[in-house]
């Protein structure tokens, strides 16, 4: 459990059980689902489903940072596609942030808000001048940055600092979206697959059928292949979080320059004050050792195991030139995914783009992060990406035969594979290992007791419900 995730509105909104005409659905309620329903609320017929409860996918994970000082991503974006592209997204990330203060401002939404100094540190020689020529982008655009002493008890080399960023209780700022906008949201609604007749979209569930003239899919990983292709545009990576309680609120938040990564940040609330600590980030095609690597993070910040408040990992959607994708597939059908780590701007900054698009007003940024761009980054991926898909897919095979000693116990069944977990109680839980997204084995969790999809992230709980997509159905077996 994160530690937002005890805040999480348990109390579920009513499930759609009905067919239903609608003008705009939204699919997903994280962050960039709801704050595009509200800036549609005054439009008639828009409606929000959720698979599960709003704000319980990777939102609830989240270390809920509002920063613009995102690693060194404008030195990336400036020496591999152009200065104006850099230029143009720190421009898109500042005016993210000054939505989001907007937002709680307007409509009084207590989030634990605080400005804080963002810090990006390097302990490696080789990044030492790549945090430089950061600086001087910073610097060029009239930023004031430092060079300051990080107040972080390891070992590093430079770092550099900047004063007007952010940190956020992510589930507080869902938790009052969802109670302004509730008789527009159904949750334990899930929908398992989209078509288009001549005017409008049909969105199927369970048992029943919403017709929509605009779709806009905000969930983490869109559950369709075609035509996005996102396997082909991107990979995942995994990190582990832990919180522990500290005497003192420093005040700063801070991440080390490429990988794997550090990052830290403080969260004071009821006179208690929690380091959170995140490490071991790494493509999920190469490692699912769980276990291991929240050991990591527990040696590298020096943690010991009876100060840890909360334990819990996050993955993130990295596309091939970090740089969302947010904008139009095709006709009155829209996306907003791939936010790589920074998932609160680029979320909120979705939700206004996508909600003036169905608007048909100007927006901003489009040009940006539209579905339609290419660039270097993604001509020098695509055969890195195509590569990491089948290390994954032929690893998660081999993990399924080599993996596990007992328990769990990987048999076969009727031709077909499947798990059984004995649990501390001596009762057993049997699934398909087989993710049904797209073909993957699947990868027991023994940190978190789930089944993990090493390819792009679906995940399952013991007994096989479909806990995170992109997959959209469920491994339960049954006798």
């Amino acid at each position: 459990m994160s530690l937002w995730e005890k805040d999480l509105n348990q109390n579920f909104l009513p499930k759609l059980e009905e067919d239903r005409e609608v003008d705009t659905l939204i699919i997903g309620g994280g962050i960039a689902g709801l704050t595009t329903l509200y800036f549609l609320r005054n439009q008639k017929k828009t409606i929000l489903v959720d698979a599960s409860l709003c704000g319980n996918g990777v939102t609830k994970n989240t270390t809920g940072k509002l920063t613009y000082l995102q690693n060194t991503i404008y030195t990336d974006l400036k020496n591999n596609i152009d200065e104006e592209t850099a230029i143009e997204y720190l421009k898109s990330q500042k005016y993210a942030i000054h939505l989001a203060k907007k937002i709680l401002e307007k409509e009084h939404i207590s989030c634990n808000l605080e400005q804080v100094d963002s810090y990006v540190f390097t302990n490696q020689e080789k990044h030492q001048k790549k945090l430089e020529q950061e600086k001087a982008f910073l610097e060029s655009q009239q930023i004031d940055v430092q060079v300051d002493n990080l107040p972080l008890p390891i070992s590093y080399k430079s770092a550099i600092c900047v004063h007007d960023t952010y940190v956020f209780h992510p589930i507080k700022y869902i938790n009052a979206l969802k109670e302004m906008l509730k008789n527009s949201i159904y949750e334990q609604t899930k929908i398992i697959k989209i078509k288009r007749n001549k005017k409008q979209y049909i969105c199927y569930g369970e048992n029943f059928k919403i017709r929509a003239t605009n779709v806009i899919v905000t969930c983490h990983y869109p559950f369709f292949f075609l035509p996005f292709c996102l396997p082909l545009k991107s990979h995942i990576e995994k990190s582990y979080i832990l919180a522990r309680e500290v005497p003192k609120n420093l005040h700063y938040s801070c991440i080390t320059v490429g990988n794997p990564t550090l990052s830290v940040r403080f969260y004071e609330e009821k006179k208690k004050v929690y380091q959170i600590c995140l490490a071991s980030s790494t493509k999920t095609s190469k490692n699912q050792e769980d276990v291991k690597n929240f050991f990591n993070v527990q040696k590298q910040f020096g943690i010991k195991e009876e100060e840890i408040v909360a334990r819990w990992s996050n993955v993130d959607i990295i596309t091939d030139d970090h740089l969302p994708y947010i904008g139009e597939v095709k006709k009155n059908f829209y996306v907003a995914t791939g936010f790589n780590t920074w998932g609160m701007t680029n979320g909120i900054l979705a939700g206004e783009m996508l909600s003036k698009a169905v608007k048909k007003e100007d927006i901003p940024f489009k040009d940006l992060f539209t579905l339609k761009r290419s660039n270097f980054y993604q001509i020098k991926s695509f055969f890195s990406n195509t590569l990491n898909s089948a290390v994954a897919f032929i690893g998660s095979k081999k993990k399924e035969k080599e993996w596990y000693q007992k328990n769990p116990c990987i048999t076969k069944i009727n031709e077909k594979s499947v798990g059984i977990y004995v649990d501390k109680e001596s009762k057993k839980h049997t699934v398909f290992t087989t993710c049904p997204h797209m073909g993957c084995s699947l990868i027991f969790n023994e940190q978190e007791k789930t089944w993990d999809c090493p390819c792009h992230s679906s995940r399952f709980s013991l007994d096989g419900e479909c806990l995170k997509g992109p997959s959209t159905k469920d491994i339960r077996y049954k006798e």
